[in-house]
């Protein structure tokens, strides 16, 4: 059985992706499906950008994903209201037979990103099927499952990867064929992304598909606390169930790269004088007076050479590179691989955010994780804190780190684009 990009793997069984009736929006229903669109729930992290979606129409998918009241439970009652509202009122409406779907992104620089979002199994960590690379909190994962549990829906799907090969010819040439048909639905989002989505409902082609994928196995590009998810909510459930499976979209890599960017840290009620003082005699700090663009270059070369962080916050970058060897030895945990040592995201949470600037990292009031670069900056300049610039892990890192099934600290990497969500919602009680 391939894998995503990893050797010969053991488990019996492989992928596993099963047909579904997707729940979609009614085109006549909405202003426009871009508008009711919404990049995944844990990248909607900046609360003007939860009132930017929730203004651009009514009917926006964060509604259900982010959906906002007093209380956790409220929220979850909120969203599960809103969601049987919308399909009584034909907003929302379900696909006559179960298919897979072709999903399409284009950008305006020509990045071409096709996959198949489908049902999967969800399976054990034993089985090597699907293999996680970073690591979940908690918390996360229990506020997803109370949402899922109140909606009985999966929202959003996540994004894996795998390898194809010349020996599963006929899922590519599927994906290729049917981009090339008049699509269910096409959009432009305003980060100049053209979705486009088509069913795949016949059943030998179907059929033919899931034969091919049953031979591969998949590493988690995006959605390491869904994927938690799904598997406590199959616990909870007695097989067979629609919790056996979750949304998911499929890309193979080997046809179309992903990219992979760095997910930034915001350190709370941490000034950037405090994080610079600390480090004093631990790392070098040199202060840049250069823009974003030319300090984030700055970090690139540096992290060549080691381990390096950009501090922000202050109206200046403050460049974070060659850390004490000794402190390292002291506090980074020796019973990994190297590679997981080395990595700029274990040296932050292992030694500069436990032992130099004592941040825990295990709740939203102490840490945010942020995408978007200069969103980062932005938030760290006006709230007062101490934004942290990382540069991105190498595929190829992650890949080997997720074979040998070491996770990577959480929120070390972000593989994109990443699906919209809004396109395709797989009720369970359908």
């Amino acid at each position: 059985m391939n894998s995503a990009g990893h050797p010969e793997a053991t488990a019996r069984r492989g992928l596993e992706l099963t047909p579904f009736r997707g729940l979609r929006y009614d085109p006549d229903r909405v202003g426009s499906l871009a508008a009711v669109t919404s990049p995944p729930y844990d990248v909607v992290v900046r609360p003007d950008g939860l009132l930017h979606l929730e203004s651009a129409d009514p009917y926006n998918i964060v509604r259900l994903i982010l959906p906002q009241a007093a209380t956790p439970e409220a929220r979850n009652e909120q969203a599960a209201r809103t969601l049987r509202r919308w399909t009584a009122e034909g907003v929302l409406t379900t696909d006559p037979d179960p298919g897979l779907y072709v999903y399409e992104q284009r950008d305006r620089e020509g990045m071409l990103q096709r996959g198949i979002i489908g049902a999967l199994r969800v399976s054990d960590p034993s089985e090597q099927v699907v293999l996680p690379h970073e690591d979940v909190m908690p918390h996360v994962v229990a506020d997803r499952a109370a949402l899922m549990r109140a909606t009985r829906a999966n929202l959003e799907p996540l994004l894996l990867t795998y390898r194809g090969d010349d020996a599963t010819p006929a899922t590519p040439a599927l994906v290729e064929r049917t981009a090339e048909q008049p699509p269910l639905l096409s959009t432009t989002t305003e980060d100049g992304f053209c979705h486009r989505l088509w069913s795949v409902t016949a059943p030998d082609t179907v059929a033919r598909v899931r034969a091919e994928l049953s031979r591969h196995q998949a590493l988690i590009a995006d959605g390491h606390h869904r994927w938690a998810t799904y598997r406590t909510l199959r616990a909870e459930h007695p097989s067979p169930s629609p919790w056996d499976h979750g949304l998911v979209l499929l890309v193979d890599t080997a046809r179309y790269p992903l990219r992979v960017r760095a997910i930034h840290r915001l350190l709370h009620g941490v000034p950037v004088h405090e994080a610079v003082a600390a480090l004093a005699g631990h790392f070098r700090v040199r202060r840049l007076g250069t823009s974003l663009d030319e300090s984030l270059e700055t970090l690139a070369k540096a992290a060549g050479s080691g381990n390096a962080f950009l501090l922000a916050g202050d109206g200046a970058f403050h460049l974070v590179d060659l850390p004490d060897p000794g402190l390292l030895a002291r506090t980074v945990p020796t019973d990994r691989p190297e590679a997981w040592r080395t990595l700029d995201a274990t040296v932050l949470h292992a030694t500069l955010l436990a032992h130099v600037w004592h941040v825990p990292d295990d709740s939203a009031s102490h840490i945010s994780y942020i995408h978007d670069t200069a969103a980062t900056v932005e938030k760290a300049e006006r709230d007062g804190g101490t934004a942290v610039l990382m540069h991105p892990v190498r595929e190829e890192v992650v890949r080997e780190l997720a074979r040998q099934g070491v996770t990577m600290p959480r929120k070390s990497t972000s593989f994109g684009p990443k699906p919209a969500s809004g396109l395709v919602l797989r009720p369970l009680d359908a």
